[in-house]
């Protein structure tokens, strides 16, 4: 499609790519929204507490098949050795910890020596799902907030929720326990399901046929060898985030179509789960706004299971504690360890930077937006607006360098992690390493000022 004239390529857009891409997509997905659809059904038909649970594993189980065959098997295993974990240290206070050092260990064998890191690699979400969900349930268990501990039916109920076992999101078991027992259906429900599902379309369709041809086609942009680099990265970056949202809008959808995901307070339910929120992304205050809108519950899990448990040893610690424990959940993959470690130090030297200066400036610059009551005494002057201005468009370049790297040759590489070396080390020389020097010149700015 690259070299076709811009006539021909719009005329062949539609039916070359679009309709194609949307197609396959619905394909792949339309089985897991009717199992989904089912159970929801089934749970509103009054059965016991045990068969509703049952036959969300059922399902679960099902739909792990449809997408990973009999490899489904490393996932179950998983499981078992968690429940495993968690029933053996029952009595203890400690359950949080000794299950997440199992999960490490077991993550890492399967890294290392279990089986062919392709194949793994494709489990990686639901791995991460299941890991994400047992450990905030022992850390839960631990503080009482889960009072009672789970039967066997309940805990696989949980993990192998069919709502989000193949593209997450992240829901806490009292989240769960709630889904189960099934709100009425209504129209806020339907239009949430169907809204998310056709997002989630959009999405694929922009990050495979227009994010990939945006500026020869869609934006025509001339310039220099290093300014093409820096389109063409930025195309890069742009495929990569609509895939997530497209991911993200399809685990909207799988969930609320299965009955989770809402808010309630007195007689009000709301099906309002979010998952990313895109213009926080592609417009963005801060890199601190960017790493929590990527993924808010995935966020949510690492503020609260990680990040807090670890301040006591101080913020910049706790970070990089935070960020090592997202990069041991995406797979020992050394772009994604390179970007999110990468991203630590942006984020740690954007925020200290930031909160000294509305000191110094006793105004609205800190790296999240301010409360309309705060006491700053400068909020709106145009100065203001600058300072943080720049602050986004170097989010944005940020954005767009750590991005770069991802895009269809990391699709042929991923399996070899000396060659993904290779192609992180060369897509950032080609950049000059702007968003390393630039971090590092704003952490000599800070001690300048401190």
């Amino acid at each position: 499609m690259g070299a076709l004239s811009k006539q021909q390529f719009f005329q062949e857009l539609g039916s070359g790519c679009l309709l194609p891409t949307v197609q396959h997509g619905l394909e792949q997905v339309w089985q897991l929204l009717l199992v989904c659809l089912v159970c929801r059904l089934l749970w509103r038909l009054g059965l016991p507490s045990f068969l509703k649970h049952l036959s969300t594993v059922a399902g679960g189980f099902y739909t792990l098949y449809l997408f990973f065959e009999l490899h489904m098997v490393w996932v179950v295993l998983l499981s078992l050795l968690c429940y495993l974990i968690l029933f053996l240290c029952r009595h203890s206070s400690s359950r949080g910890p000794f299950l997440s050092i199992t999960i490490l260990i077991y993550l890492l064998l399967g890294e290392l020596h279990m089986m062919d890191t392709t194949t793994w690699h494709k489990m990686r979400g639901s791995q991460m799902v299941v890991a994400m969900k047992a450990v905030s349930l022992a850390f839960d268990l631990d503080k009482g907030i889960v009072e009672k501990f789970p039967s066997p039916v309940e805990f696989m109920g949980y993990i192998y929720f069919v709502g989000t076992v193949i593209f997450g999101p992240w829901i806490s078991f009292n989240s769960y326990m709630d889904a189960v027992e099934s709100r009425k259906f209504s129209v806020s429900w339907f239009l949430k399901s169907v809204f998310s599902c056709m997002k989630s379309q959009l999405c694929l369709v922009i990050s495979n046929c227009i994010a990939p041809y945006l500026f020869p086609y869609f934006i025509p942009a001339f310039g220099d060898k290093l300014l093409r680099k820096w389109l063409q990265a930025y195309e890069n970056t742009l495929s990569f985030h609509f895939s997530n949202y497209f991911v993200s809008y399809l685990g909207e959808t799988t969930t609320t179509l299965a009955g989770a995901g809402f808010t309630e307070e007195k007689d009000n339910l709301k099906w309002d789960l979010t998952i990313a929120k895109p213009l926080n992304v592609e417009f963005p205050r801060s890199m601190v706004e960017v790493v929590t809108s990527w993924n808010l519950p995935m966020s949510r899990w690492l503020n609260t299971y990680v990040f807090r448990k670890a301040l006591k040893y101080g913020s910049f610690t706790a970070i990089i504690l935070t960020y090592t424990a997202s990069a041991l959940l995406h797979g020992l993959s050394f772009h994604i360890g390179a970007v999110l470690f990468t991203l630590g130090f942006i984020t740690y030297i954007e925020h200290v930077l930031r909160k000294r200066l509305s000191v110094i400036l006793n105004a609205c610059v800190l790296s999240k937006r301010c409360p309309s009551d705060c006491k700053h005494r400068h909020k709106k002057e145009f100065w203001v607006y600058l300072i943080n201005g720049t602050f986004s468009m170097l989010a944005v370049l940020h954005l767009t360098y750590l991005g770069s790297i991802f895009g269809s040759s990391t699709d042929h590489t991923d399996s070899d992690e000396g060659g993904m070396a290779s192609h992180t080390i060369e897509k950032w020389t080609q950049l000059s390493w702007t968003s390393h020097w630039l971090t590092f010149g704003l952490w000599v700015l800070y001690r300048l000022i401190l």
